[in-house]
């Protein structure tokens, strides 16, 4: 029972409580709506991969949603699978039974020939591969399985730095006769000025769509120039850019290689460096010294097996600008993840491509 004053109080004023009841509704029905689609939904979770000490903010934050999703390639590669034929002695050898045999696996068994020679062609995409000795694929072929052999067995310590995975011609052809991501030199991206205005300020797949320089990987993965610019010197002593000092012009390149390493592997800086500190090896993550070992070795890739090549391809097949060969970088085998085909063993079931001694080791 409320007191008279109020009923006539309440009476001499009456007010509209539905207005602000419904108001109070809706803005209540959404806060629990955003709670749910944050609680239960979780599309925008991440999980992180901690790459330096805590504190320091050295992480790698991924959505869960992408690290559920596998690369499609794998499923591409099982597709091809076989397991080796362990040789018992006394079989017939590919290289007297079969034509156009690569060099080195002419020791084969027939039967591990035929089965590494069928996988290839699919690999490759190439379904007549090596049966024309006229054909400019079969010298590039030769050419490529050494390149192949020589990577599992002298670059061990970046293509098995985490466990052995080791590389085929799938890790980067998928398929395809020729890989996807290998790139060519289109230096200048502007002919109507020379010097750092001619390889920078256009936007290209090269300079990762910024107005960065576009010839970083021409320099640092073909002519093997250093990519330090940052030291502790005051440079009191010389011109940047002019007396063997690094410019700025320098920086930015730099920073179009490492754009690019970043988006070819899907990481951040601090996967590698720890970014208080990008001048200090010391304080550099173990993934520094793997990704240091890959630089070294796509270098070898481009200028001893790729750039070679070049001869020996149709026009069709060479850069559109300046009609050289094309070439590999870390995005034509990793596809953006940090490892290719995120870490599948694609070596065990091939060890003729494990080695160069002509002489593969298929356990007992």
């Amino acid at each position: 029972m409320l007191p008279n004053w109020f009923n006539k109080w309440n009476s001499d004023n009456p007010t509209n409580i539905y207005g602000p009841a419904i108001a109070i509704g809706v803005v209540g029905g959404a806060v629990l709506v955003a709670a749910w689609l944050v609680s239960a939904n979780q599309s925008s979770a991440v999980d992180s991969l901690q790459t330096g000490p805590r504190g320091t903010g050295m992480s790698v934050p991924k959505f869960k949603s992408d690290l559920g999703e596998p690369d499609p390639g794998i499923a591409g590669y099982m597709a091809t699978r076989s397991d080796p034929v362990v040789p018992q002695g006394g079989e017939e050898l590919a290289g007297d039974a079969r034509e156009n045999v690569p060099p080195g696996l002419e020791g084969l068994t027939v039967e591990n020939y035929d089965r590494l020679l069928a996988a290839m062609r699919q690999w490759t995409g190439i379904t007549d591969l090596f049966e024309d000795m006229d054909s400019y694929q079969t010298s590039v072929g030769y050419t490529m399985i050494g390149m192949t052999q020589n990577l599992n067995e002298n670059w061990d310590g970046h293509v098995n730095a985490n466990a052995e995975v080791g590389v085929t011609c799938y890790t980067c052809h998928r398929g395809q006769p020729v890989p996807s991501d290998v790139w060519f030199d289109i230096s200048p991206v502007n002919e109507r000025v020379d010097g750092w205005g001619a390889v920078q300020n256009r936007v290209t797949p090269l300079s990762s769509y910024t107005s960065l320089p576009s010839d970083a990987l021409q320099t640092y993965l073909v002519d093997g120039e250093s990519i330090k610019v940052h030291d502790l010197d005051s440079r009191v002593a010389g011109v940047p850019g002019v007396d063997d000092y690094p410019g700025i012009q320098h920086a930015e390149r730099t920073y179009a290689f490492m754009n690019y390493i970043s988006n070819s592997l899907g990481v951040n800086c601090v996967f590698c460096h720890n970014s208080r500190a990008f001048y200090d090896g010391a304080q550099v993550t173990p993934q520094w010294a793997t990704e240091t070992l890959g630089i070294q070795m796509v270098q070898e890739l481009n200028n001893d097996y790729l750039i070679p090549i070049g001869g020996l391809l149709p026009e069709s097949r060479l850069g559109p600008e300046n009609g050289d060969a094309p070439k590999a970088a870390c995005r034509t085998c990793h596809k953006g993840y940090q490892q290719p085909l995120q870490g599948t063993n694609v070596i065990q079931d091939w060890p003729e491509l494990a080695t160069t001694s002509g002489e593969p080791d298929y356990g007992e």
